[in-house]
C-alpha cells in the first residue's frame, strides 16, 4: 500500500470491504427493482376503466388537472376498430362544419403505448373532453359524462381530504379479496413507513437511491434476506412486495421501521452513515422478535406465499392480452 493508502492490483480485499461491495451491489440491484416497481405503480394509477375500456390519463401536478387520452375516449364511446382514424376524420369534419379547430383544446403528452414505449398522443382535460363528446354521436355520451365527473376530479378531492384516499385504498384491497385484518395492518404499516421516510427527507437522505439502500439494510437485518431475494422467494417481478406480505411479515416490517425511526430520532441521525447504523439497530430489534416467535411456533415468518392469481389463471390472462395487442 502506498502513502495514499491505495491497494495494488491483486491485493485481497478484507472481509469488511468485500461485505461493503456486496451491500453496494445488492443495493444497486434493488434500486433497479424499485424503479421497475414504481413504473408498474404509475401504470396502475394512470389507467382508469369506463365499462370494459381502459383509458390512459396523466396528472399535471402544477395545474392539478387530469389529462385523458382522446384516442382511448373515442374508442370507448364509438367501439371503433380504428379510433385513431375516427379522431382524425372527426377533427376534419368539425373544422369544416363548425369552423372549430379541436386541436386547440388538446395537448400532446407522452403516454405509454401498447408496445410499452412512451409516445406523444392527443390529450384533453375534463372541459376539453366535454366539448369533444358533443361531436360524437353515441348512446354512451351521458354515462361517460357522469363517469368523467367522478374520475376527473378524484385526485384533487383526495389531496384536500386525505381520508378519501384511505377509503379508496381500503376499497381496492377489499375488491382483491384481502381480509379486514390484513388491510388494517397494511395501512398501519404504510403510515409507519411514511413517518420514517419523512424523517429521512428532513435529515439529508436524498432521492430514491438512498431510500432504497436504507430500506434494504433494515429489511436484510430483520428478515435475514434482501428485499430482492424476498421478492424472488414470493415469485414477484414488478409487483410491490408489501402488497404480497403475510400479516406477520407486515408486522415485523413495521416493527423494524418504527424502531429505526425512534432510534434515529433519539440520536438525531443525519446523513447516510448515521441512518444506516440506526437502520441496523432497528432491524435487529425486529430480528430478535422474529427469531423468538419462530422458536416458539416452529414456523418461518418469511414465506413464499403471495396473493398472485393461480398460474393457470395468469396464463389465461396473458393469452388474452396477447390476442388483443
Amino acid at each position: 500500500m502506498n502513502k495514499e493508502g491505495r491497494k495494488r492490483v491483486g491485493d485481497r480485499l478484507s472481509p469488511t470491504e468485500t461485505g461493503s461491495r456486496d451491500v453496494q451491489s445488492a443495493a444497486q440491484s434493488e434500486r433497479l427493482r424499485e424503479r421497475k416497481e414504481v413504473k408498474s405503480m404509475e401504470n396502475d394509477l394512470s389507467l382508469v376503466a369506463f365499462e370494459k375500456h381502459k383509458i390512459r390519463r396523466i396528472y399535471d401536478e402544477q395545474k392539478e388537472i387530469w389529462y385523458f387520452s382522446i384516442i382511448d375516449v373515442v374508442g370507448a364511446l364509438t367501439d371503433s376498430v380504428n379510433p385513431r382514424d375516427y379522431w382524425f376524420r372527426m377533427k376534419v369534419r368539425v373544422r369544416t362544419e363548425d369552423g372549430l379547430e379541436l386541436s386547440t383544446i388538446c395537448r400532446q403528452l407522452k403516454m405509454r403505448a401498447p408496445d410499452g414505449k412512451m409516445r406523444k398522443t392527443d390529450t384533453a382535460d375534463v372541459q376539453g373532453l366535454l366539448r369533444i363528446i358533443q361531436s360524437i354521436p353515441s348512446p354512451k355520451a351521458e354515462p361517460f359524462k357522469q363517469w368523467l365527473a367522478k374520475v376527473g376530479y378524484e385526485r384533487i378531492q383526495d389531496m384536500s381530504d386525505p381520508a378519501r384516499s384511505l377509503d379508496r385504498a381500503r376499497e381496492y384491497w377489499q375488491r382483491h379479496g384481502r381480509s379486514e385484518k390484513w388491510i388494517q395492518q397494511r395501512m398501519m404499516g404504510q403510515e409507519t413507513r411514511n413517518k420514517l421516510t419523512d424523517y429521512w427527507k428532513d435529515h439529508k437522505i436524498k432521492g430514491e437511491d438512498e431510500y432504497a439502500i436504507l430500506t434494504n439494510i433494515i429489511h436484510l437485518e430483520w428478515s435475514g434476506i434482501s428485499v430482492g431475494k424476498h421478492k424472488e422467494i414470493k415469485q414477484l417481478k414488478t409487483q410491490n412486495l408489501r402488497d404480497h406480505m403475510s400479516e406477520a411479515e407486515l408486522i415485523f416490517t413495521a416493527l423494524a421501521e418504527l424502531s429505526t425511526r425512534q432510534i434515529a430520532q433519539s440520536v438525531d441521525a443525519t446523513g447516510m452513515t448515521e441512518n444506516a447504523k440506526a437502520g441496523k439497530r432497528g432491524g435487529k430489534i425486529a430480528k430478535k422478535a422474529r427469531l423468538e416467535l419462530e422458536q416458539n411456533t416452529g414456523k418461518s415468518v418469511v414465506t413464499g406465499e403471495n396473493f398472485l392469481p393461480p398460474s393457470s389463471i395468469r396464463k389465461e390472462l396473458k393469452g388474452h392480452d396477447d390476442e388483443h395487442r
